[in-house]
């Protein structure tokens, strides 16, 4: 049975230290600006939302053909609106308002020419 021998100290010479030093306040800085990308994807929500679009992957009894596909589909459905489907929404309201009164305006105009025009029997009389 070999038993583990802790191995003697290693002398680091003052260049070997600084470079040490430099790679550790690298890796520090890294690991901060990692954990704080970390709290903005909490804080934001997007990774409860993924979380959740992760379950439903796991818990679809028929595992569809492309997990990608299922996770662009459930997110979109999750996410807020893309500001262009938003305006084309606007849009479209706006245009279903002229609509209903480009008709009620033709409903008008027909009535108004109704009574200009003689009646459908007295058409067909002469």
């Amino acid at each position: 049975m070999s038993s583990a021998v802790p191995s003697p100290p290693v002398a680091v010479s003052g260049a070997s230290y600084a470079v040490a030093a430099v790679t550790m306040a690298h890796y520090k800085a890294a690991d901060s600006k990692r954990e704080q990308f970390r709290r903005y994807l909490e804080k934001s929500g997007v990774l409860d939302t993924l979380t959740k679009v992760l379950v439903a992957l796991y818990e679809e009894p028929e595992k569809p053909n492309s997990a990608l596909d299922f996770l662009k589909h459930h997110l979109g459905a999750a996410t807020p609106e893309n500001p262009e489907i938003e305006l084309l929404r606007l849009e479209l309201a706006e245009m279903k308002e002229k609509y209903e009164a480009i008709i009620e305006e033709n409903k008008k105009l027909k009535a108004k020419l109704a009574q200009y025009e003689p009646p459908q029997e007295e058409k067909r009389a002469e």
